[in-house]
């Protein structure tokens, strides 16, 4: 279980990566578009077509933010309990509940830039508390040598 705890832990971290380069890539494709002439406005937005190729960013970073980043953080949280990592079901809490200040972050950015500013310096964080998380349950099954007395060398000078 530290394994498939290690893993999910693993997971969010590579998923917050995900969301950082798919909006990224939904900016810089938006910039693009506006420098070549395109217009955003709430007509645009609620058109339903595709203004230009990386819009497929904007649903990436959705789709992977409210559904997928919390659905393997609270797997996280239940296979904590029984994965027997030292202050595991901590960690995987920090992680659960940064997750759900994200999506909360994320929802209230849309009329409250403040929050977006947040949202990104969040994202930081999870990161950060989903890798440590991820190394705190390296397994613990590698032999411990412990040399016999008759084997051990002599403490201190010898001539």
């Amino acid at each position: 279980m530290r394994t498939a705890y290690r893993v999910l832990a693993s997971l969010v971290a590579f998923l917050v990566v995900v969301q950082a380069a798919a909006i990224a890539w939904a900016m810089t494709g938006l910039t693009a578009w506006v420098a070549d002439g395109g217009t955003l406005d709430a007509a645009a937005m609620e058109s339903g077509e595709e203004l230009f190729p990386e819009v497929v960013g904007f649903m990436v970073h959705g789709m992977n933010g409210m559904m997928l980043i919390p659905l393997v953080a609270l797997a996280l949280l239940v296979v904590s309990f029984v994965a027997h990592v030292p202050r595991g079901v901590a960690w995987a809490g920090g992680v659960l509940g940064l997750v759900v200040l994200q999506v909360l972050l994320g929802m209230f950015g849309h009329g409250l830039p403040l929050a977006g500013l947040l949202h990104g310096a969040n994202a930081l964080v999870l990161l950060g508390v989903a890798s440590t998380a991820a190394r705190r349950a390296k397994p613990t099954d590698a032999p411990v040598v412990v040399p016999r007395a008759a084997e051990a060398r002599p403490v201190g000078r010898t001539v």
